[in-house]
């Protein structure tokens, strides 16, 4: 999209209460160009695939004052970008269920001026489910294409509402081409394909002559029953929920190097994906030497090759790529977005996000509509012959705020480093949603979120996407348990899912009752809750542990043995049953907690089968009734944290579990560098090989589950070991990268599941966490290990709690009392406000 950036305006905070009528003044409209046929379905009838659609809408109108407050809400099916005079003021919806769908809020009176205005709107509609988008399920006329609804308080002017007034056009300038040759199994990220010969460059702006443009239809809902509204709430929307999470934004990223290449040959132009485009030309012959430039710089591209051009950003980046060329009409420019430098085809586990520009030859500006992750851009300009000059190339990053306060420090400068890793990683994934990485599939997986929302609530002041986390995942199958990811193709089709990760889901929910103490809160995710952990009663033997249990049992990439009877998988269920006991306590529900308690002392007693004595260990699984040997670090962490484990053994378990002459990283999918398709074929077969020495090995667990491990060993009375344990991820902080990546030795640069030390540094160093719910009462714990001396703050609901410790004292200033736990010395009840205490020989 061709228009300028938004720009931060003053503008008044508009809430829900701004908008006190159920019913909206605004009305669904679409486009004139799309015949939308009354066809008859059953309720819960298959929807015929629906393909990608663009819909252009304007709307002026005359202002003799402009007020100083014009409150405005606004959503659409699937996403869109508003602007008020050529600026762009808004984006969204944010990612939430169709049935569930939310609306954003904004004051428009900041981008308003006296005399003739303009609201201009694209919206694009998906069409088909992807990582990120699932359809509604529609009735005769919603939900079989786009539509947009919005409404404007103009004070005495009156109301600015869409509706059949509005100028509309069918945006004919995108094809879904694109997609031709590229796999989307696990690469949802959009290709968006772009002919800008068909897009006037000013068509937001109020002077733009929309004469032949055709009028807004206005969509009604149709069904049995219904009334025909075209005004909000509707089938198959239902009602429409106010946004809640923060506006996005983010800095404009430039490139830290540009490289030009000149290749004699042409690349394969029967290829539709701008991605495969660009791996086609790999096979070109290089005339003469690659040349570093700075941009402007001009190209020139021969009769007889191409030119590319390759942007390294000098970190991970995610956001809208957005170009300036100057060329003559009809020059194809082929954009990847990739994580590291092409060496060959991508697979289908790699990214394939990619953009295709065909320049109008004037005025060739272009933002891409949705964000891409990525750290190294290949753009590939083949023909016509002649000079093109690339004028600018940035990425406006698209990121979830963080609020500034929480912060963290230390004599260890490998940890500084890590710590800021983690925040970067998790911003990255930050988004509309928590997400797994942006450069590959910006999926809002239910499991791997739980990591970024206890990293937001350590460094981020603003929790308001920790707990949305919890709200978009409330989405049960029929039979209670939740997607592997939600509002997505996975959500859309009812597919099989992660059991264990709706298990780490009733962990966030654990999070948000310790950390706000909100009871209607929690109490509205206790039935989900409840539901989860009966699935999988059914799976309870008479001894009390878990047995074939059904469906993908991730619980890592680590090689986890889960066959049979599993100690992984019956110890993270009573980690659940331990944490809704005591919710449930605390709610006053006495039967669900009492239900609970008998579940979680059944696994205990039979949790014993699993331990060998002679390791100081519990084994993973039993098989046919015989214990078996492996034994990764998650059996023996997992029962610490669900208290299976006698007490008495916790220290022996932590000790064997993090003994690095043991410990030994292996994966079923995965090693040496990447995703091993010989291992997964193998693992779809139920086949796994065992490839260390099962006796005396330990399974070291993956980056993700890493942060069960930590929890373990803080709960064992050993937190002085993290800060060692830590260094494992410097790993990560190589060749220029900045983020935490998927997995031990391969994966993705820029996965948020990874980055459980951040929050280790706050919660567990500097020991800052919540005593009793709610933070009423603090517990300031810290363990410095091997650290001369460590600082910081962390958010707390009632402001921040800052901490500084060295070998002689502790310094604090708390807004809430505190409990000072230092090692080797009884607890201190402290009142809020500032203290020093020493540490005592």
């Amino acid at each position: 999209m061709s228009a300028q950036a938004a720009i931060p305006k003053p503008a008044s905070t508009v809430i829900p209460g701004d908008f006190d009528e159920i019913r909206w003044k605004g009305h669904w409209i679409w486009t004139p160009g799309e015949r939308l046929t009354l066809s008859f379905t059953l309720p819960g009838g298959d929807k015929p695939s629906a393909k990608e659609s663009h819909g252009l809408f304007r709307r002026t109108f005359h202002l003799d004052d402009v007020p100083k407050r014009a409150p405005a809400r606004m959503t659409a099916d699937s996403r869109y970008v508003l602007f008020a005079n050529g600026e762009e003021v808004f984006r969204g919806p944010a990612r939430s269920q169709p049935r569930r769908m939310q609306y954003d809020l904004f004051d428009l009176a900041p981008y308003l001026r006296v005399g003739k205005n303009v609201i201009a709107v694209y919206v694009k509609y998906y069409g088909s489910p992807k990582s990120y988008w699932m359809p509604a399920v529609p009735n005769m006329t919603l939900g079989k294409t786009g539509v947009m609804v919005f409404e404007c308080n103009l004070g005495e002017v009156g109301w600015l509402v869409s509706d059949a007034s509005w100028k509309a056009q069918r945006g004919d300038a995108w094809s879904d081409e694109g997609y031709g040759g590229a796999s989307n199994t696990l690469s949802g990220i959009p290709i968006e394909v772009c002919d800008a010969r068909k897009l006037p460059p000013d068509w937001q702006s109020a002077d733009f002559d929309d004469s032949t443009w055709g009028m807004a239809q206005v969509v009604p809902a149709v069904h049995i029953g219904g009334f025909a509204r075209t005004q909000p709430p509707t089938d198959p929307y239902g009602p429409l929920f106010p946004r809640t999470i923060a506006k996005l934004d983010g800095e404009t990223r430039s490139p830290a190097v540009i490289r030009v290449e000149t290749l004699r040959g042409h690349a394969d132009r029967s290829v539709g994906s701008p991605v495969k485009r660009v791996e086609s030309s790999l096979n070109l012959t290089p005339i003469g030497e690659p040349r570093m430039v700075q941009l402007p710089v001009t190209l020139d591209v021969p009769s007889d090759g191409v030119v590319r051009v390759i942007f390294d950003m000098g970190r991970i980046v995610s956001g809208f790529p957005q170009f300036e060329v100057a060329a003559s009409a009809g020059v194809e420019l082929n954009f990847s977005y990739v994580e590291e430098p092409i060496k060959g085809p991508s697979h289908f586990l790699s990214g394939h996000a990619g953009t295709r520009y065909i320049t109008r030859g004037a005025q060739d500006r272009f933002e891409v509509f949705d964000p891409n992750g990525f750290r190294y851009a290949y753009l590939l300009v083949d023909g016509p012959p002649g000079q093109i000059t690339l004028n600018r190339f940035v990425v406006r990053e698209h990121l979830y705020p963080w609020q500034a306060g929480a912060s963290f420090e230390c004599s260890d400068p490998d940890l500084n480093a890590i710590y800021a890793a983690g925040i970067r990683t998790v911003q990255l994934n930050s988004c509309d949603a928590f997400t797994d990485c942006p450069t590959r599939e910006q999926r809002a997986w239910v499991g791997d979120s739980v990591v970024h929302q206890m990293v937001h609530l350590a460094t981020n002041a603003d929790w308001r996407l920790a707990w949305h986390y919890l709200t978009l995942a409330n989405s049960p199958r029929p039979d209670g348990i939740l997607p592997m990811s939600v509002v997505g193709e996975i959500e859309a089709s009812g597919s099989y899912t992660i059991p264990d990760w709706s298990l780490h889901w009733v962990h966030g929910v654990y999070n948000l009752y310790r950390f706000t103490g909100d009871t209607d809160a929690v109490k509205s995710f206790m039935p989900t809750v409840e539901r989860i952990l009966r699935w999988y009663v059914p799976y309870q033997t008479a001894a009390g542990v878990l047995k074939d249990v059904v469906e993908w049992n991730l619980i890592d990439w680590a090689s986890v043995s889960n066959e049979d009877t599993s100690a992984v998988i019956t110890a993270i269920w009573a980690r659940g049953l331990r944490e809704f006991a005591e919710m449930a306590a605390w709610l006053e529900e006495r039967s669900s907690q009492r239900w609970a308690e008998r579940l979680h002392a059944k696994v205990k007693a039979g949790f014993e089968m699993f331990w060998d004595e002679t390791r100081g260990v519990y084994v993973d699984h039993i098989k046919d009734g015989v214990p078996q040997q492996a034994v990764s670090q998650l059996a023996g962490a997992l029962a610490i944290c669900a208290d299976i484990a006698p007490r008495e053994r916790w220290q022996r378990i932590v000790a064997a579990i993090t003994d690095p002459d043991r410990l030994v990283v292996r994966s079923w999918t995965g090693g040496a560098g990447e995703y091993s398709m010989e291992k997964m074929m193998k693992q779809f077969q139920g086949i796994y090989e065992p490839d260390w020495d099962v006796e005396r090995q330990i399974v070291i667990a993956q980056p993700f589950m890493s942060y069960v491990v930590h929890d373990a060993v803080v709960m064992a009375d050993m937190a002085d070991r993290l800060p060692q344990l830590h260094k494992r991820w410097l790993q990560f902080l190589t060749d220029g990268y900045d983020t935490i990546g998927e997995c031990w030795g391969w994966g993705t640069h820029v996965h948020g599941w990874s980055c459980a030390p951040t929050r280790d540094l706050i919660f567990y160093v500097l020991g800052i966490m919540p005593a009793e719910p709610g933070y009423k009462i603090a517990r300031i714990a810290p363990r410095l290990g091997p650290l001369a001396w460590a600082r910081g703050s962390a958010p707390t609901p009632h402001g921040l709690i800052h901490v500084e410790v060295d070998a002689k004292a502790v310094r604090l200033d708390s807004p809430v009392p505190v409990i000072l736990d230092l090692q080797g010395q009884p607890e201190q009840r402290l009142p809020a406000g500032r203290h020093e205490a020493l540490f005592t020989s």
